[in-house]
């Protein structure tokens, strides 16, 4: 029988979202992701409103600024995963 090792994580391995999916640690972007879609950033916003992450852990772990996630978190909330589109931002600029 082979032995299953677990990493070592302050917090929950997963999460339940309100529509009922599971968040792992797994399902998050890589630390070194250069492209940001909008699923990629949805994650890490839900990661943190759920309690998966703290948002101190995704600053850190994606190089991102207090301004920048907040951005993301307004963008979620207002129009949903469609919002962090770079195409409905730059719609949202010039109106």
């Amino acid at each position: 029988m082979n032995a299953v090792y677990l990493k070592k994580v302050d917090g929950p391995r997963a999460v339940r979202l309100p529509d009922g999916t599971l968040l792992t640690r797994a399902d998050l972007p890589a630390h070194d992701t250069q492209r940001w879609v909008a699923s990629r950033k949805a994650k890490v916003v839900r990661a943190v409103l759920y309690g998966l992450l703290t948002q101190a852990e995704a600053l850190k772990a994606y190089g991102l600024s207090d301004e920048e996630f907040h951005e993301w978190v307004r963008a979620v909330q207002a129009h949903g995963e469609e919002g962090l589109k770079t195409t409905h931002l730059q719609r949202r600029k010039r109106d």
